[in-house]
C-alpha cells in the first residue's frame, strides 16, 4: 500500500489548491473527495457548494485578510489556468456598492480604505455618473459604487477546481474519487478510512470539506464553525436580453439602512445550455447545526421565501431586466468566529483548512496555499493578521 507525506481530505476549491502547493513544496500527496452527484435529490452522500457555474471575484473587500488573499490568488489565475489547461476566470470587472453616508455607510467606507492602502485600481461612481455608466442598474440615491475594471469578474468553481486538480496530478498527486468517513491517527501516521473500504495512509492529513469538515470522525477536536443555509435565484434570459447585457459586471451590495449584501452575477451560460443571472443574499441566516440538516438542506432547491425576497431585491436593482423564469437552488457557507478561515493543526497529524466566511471561492488559491505552508511546518505569512486557529 502507498503511503504519502499529505492527505488532503475534501477535492473541492481549498482542498484541490492545497494539494497543487503541496506538491509544488515536494510533498507525496493523495487528494480525496467525492465527484459531484448526478442528482442532488436522491444523493446520500456529501455535497459541496462549489456545484456551480459561476462566483463573484474581486480585489476589494471590506475584511483587508479578504482582499489581500483575493489579491494573491487572482494573480495566479493565469497560471492556474495555463497549468490546468481549463480557462474559469471571466474578467468582467466588478462593482462594489453600498450608501456613502448613515446607515450601513461603514461597508463602502471600510471597502474603499483597504483599496487604497493597497494599492487596488477602482473608479468611483456616484449618482448621474454611475447611472449612464451601468443603465441596467437602478441604484438609489447615496450609492457610492467603486468598479473595479480589471481582475475582478466572475470565475466558475467547477472548472477552477478542474485546472487546480489537472495541475497537481502534473506534479504526480493522486486523487482518490471516494468519500472519507474517518481519519485515524495512530502509531506515527493517520489512515483515512473511506466509504467504499478503502485506506488511505501518510503522515499528515488536512481536512478541507467545507461545511462538512464538522461531520464527527474527522477532526479530533470541534470546530467552532457556523454552517448557515443560503438560497440564489436563477433568472433565466433569452439570447436578446443575455446580449443587452453582455457588459454587466459582477455586483456586491450594501442597500441605504444596511442589513442584508446581496450579490448579482451577470448573465452566465450554464451546463444546461440555459443563461441566468443569478443573485443570493437571504434576510435571515438560519444554521445547520447537524450533518444530517446540511445533506438535507443541500437535497433541497432552497427556501421559497427568501428565494421570493432575494428575487424582488434583484428586481428592484434591475427593473426592466426581462426574463423568462425564476428557479432557485440551495447553497451554504461556513463562518468562523474570528472571520478568519481556519488554518490549523489540532494535532501533530491532523489539521483544519475550511471556512470561507462567505468569500472563499475567489481567493481559494491563496487559502490552499497558506493551508499548504502550515501542514510543512510554516507559519503563514505576518501580512495576514489575526487568529486562525
Amino acid at each position: 500500500m502507498t503511503t504519502y507525506d499529505v492527505i488532503v481530505v475534501g477535492a473541492g476549491l481549498m482542498g484541490s489548491a492545497a494539494a497543487r502547493h503541496l506538491a509544488v513544496m515536494g510533498a507525496k500527496v493523495a487528494l480525496i473527495g467525492p465527484a459531484e452527484p448526478a442528482d442532488k435529490a436522491s444523493h446520500q452522500g456529501v455535497f459541496a457548494s462549489h456545484y456551480d457555474a459561476a462566483r463573484i471575484t474581486r480585489q476589494i473587500d471590506t475584511r483587508r485578510n479578504w482582499s489581500r488573499f483575493s489579491q494573491a490568488a487572482i494573480q495566479r489565475y493565469s497560471e492556474i489556468e495555463n497549468l490546468g489547461g481549463e480557462r474559469f476566470f471571466r474578467p468582467t470587472g466588478a462593482i462594489i456598492a453600498g450608501p456613502e453616508h448613515g446607515a450601513g455607510s461603514d461597508f463602502i467606507r471600510n471597502a474603499q480604505a483597504n483599496a487604497d492602502k493597497d494599492g487596488v485600481a477602482y473608479e468611483p461612481l456616484r449618482a448621474d455618473v454611475l447611472a449612464a455608466r451601468f443603465p441596467e442598474f437602478a441604484f438609489p440615491k447615496g450609492i457610492l459604487a467603486l468598479y473595479e475594471a480589471e481582475n475582478a469578474g466572475w470565475i466558475d468553481p467547477r472548472a477552477h477546481i478542474t485546472a487546480e486538480i489537472a495541475a497537481a496530478e502534473a506534479l504526480g498527486v493522486s486523487l482518490i474519487r471516494a468519500e472519507v468517513r474517518q481519519l485515524k491517527d495512530e502509531g506515527g501516521m493517520v489512515t483515512a478510512i473511506c466509504a467504499d473500504g478503502v485506506h488511505v495512509t501518510a503522515g499528515k492529513a488536512v481536512v478541507a470539506c467545507g461545511p462538512f469538515s464538522k461531520a464527527v470522525g474527522l477532526l479530533p477536536e470541534p470546530l467552532p464553525m457556523k454552517v448557515y443555509a443560503r438560497t440564489i435565484a436563477f433568472f433565466e434570459l433569452d439570447e436578446a436580453e443575455a446580449a443587452r447585457l453582455f457588459r454587466m459586471p459582477s455586483v456586491v451590495y450594501v442597500p441605504p439602512g444596511g442589513g442584508t449584501d446581496p450579490y448579482i452575477l451577470p448573465p452566465v451560460r450554464y451546463p444546461d445550455g440555459k443563461t441566468y443571472i443569478k443573485i443570493g443574499g437571504d434576510p435571515i441566516d438560519r444554521e445547520l447545526v447537524t450533518v444530517n440538516d446540511m445533506k438535507a438542506w443541500f437535497q433541497s432547491s432552497g427556501d421559497p421565501t427568501a428565494g421570493r425576497f432575494i428575487a424582488e431585491t434583484l428586481l428592484g436593482l434591475m427593473p426592466d431586466l426581462a426574463y423568462k423564469s425564476i428557479s432557485y437552488g440551495s447553497c451554504a457557507t461556513s463562518f468562523s468566529p474570528h472571520g478568519n478561515p481556519f488554518i490549523y493543526h489540532q494535532t501533530n497529524r491532523i489539521m483544519a483548512l475550511t471556512a470561507g466566511n462567505g468569500a472563499g471561492a475567489k481567493c481559494a488559491d491563496e487559502l490552499g496555499r497558506l493551508g499548504a505552508l502550515v501542514a510543512m511546518g510554516e507559519d503563514i505569512p505576518i501580512h495576514y493578521d489575526g487568529k486562525f486557529d
